[in-house]
């Protein structure tokens, strides 16, 4: 897909959003960029940048540290926005006439937090005419780990990044980003394969070789303290695992380790 293509398709996109709505994210991204605000757009645009694709959406997701949270929705009430903690752990909102900005500071399980590097890897673009940046693929891809319920799934989205950029990706920074939880890294490398078969070769083999290794490892010797993680993929459809097995809810320990937006 080419790079002009690619614009002019964006464009065109975004010229379809609703006027309330495209003044609503100018005027917050242009706050953010007159505070010299550390940030990065994520969602559908970033979504966009990196594989083409665009969905009409009634929100704006702003990844930015929790620090940055707190400053950004303190000042952000100041100019007169209508604003909200939604959940204290990852995400606050800035709405007017039914569409949102999202304030998002990492995942709603607590696993993942979003920090600076994330901010300083974004890239250079242009979202309704306002020069900003986007996340990276990296973290794009990061931040749809977890999105597995019933109600949403995002590994589709994880394997349109892999074709989208010939699988031509800082692998290392994705395991980095997953940290203990590489196997769903691994989870969407197999449903990328599965999906497209003729472009295997965007996955290479070492990363095969050194996900594959991890996995024999744990399975010729199995930790039998190791403790059941369903709730951080889905609370819900995990809840009989807590609420009558007994199984232990560490979804709360990560939550309460997170650092808030105040």
């Amino acid at each position: 897909m080419g790079g002009r293509e690619n614009k002019t398709q964006a464009d065109a996109a975004q010229i379809l959003i609703p006027p309330e709505q495209r003044a609503l994210f100018c005027e917050v991204l242009d706050s953010f960029e007159n505070e010299h605000r550390y940030y990065a757009v994520a969602g559908a645009f970033a979504l966009q940048r990196h594989t083409g694709i665009f969905r009409s959406t009634k929100d704006l997701d702003i990844f930015l540290t929790p620090e940055a949270a707190t400053s950004a929705l303190a000042n952000l009430k100041n100019e007169g926005f209508h604003c909200e903690i939604c959940d204290p752990v990852w995400l606050a909102k800035v709405h007017r006439d039914g569409y949102f900005v999202d304030l998002i500071t990492g995942m709603s399980n607590g696993v993942i937090t979003v920090d600076q590097s994330w901010i300083e890897r974004a890239l250079p673009a242009t979202v309704f005419g306002v020069a900003t940046r986007v996340l990276a693929a990296e973290e794009l891809l990061a931040s749809k780990l977890f999105v597995t319920r019933r109600e949403r799934f995002d590994g589709a989205d994880i394997a349109h990044v892999i074709f989208a950029t010939r699988g031509k990706l800082d692998w290392n920074r994705v395991l980095e980003l997953a940290g203990d939880h590489w196997e769903l890294v691994l989870w969407n490398l197999i449903l990328f394969r599965y999906v497209y078969p003729g472009q295997k070769d965007y996955v290479s083999e070492s990363l095969w070789r050194e996900l594959l290794g991890r996995l024999s490892e744990q399975e010729r010797a199995p930790a039998k303290s190791a403790i059941f993680r369903g709730s951080l993929v889905d609370d819900n459809m995990f809840a009989i695992d807590v609420e009558e097995w007994g199984l232990e809810n560490i979804l709360l320990d990560y939550q309460r380790r997170r650092t808030k937006i105040a």
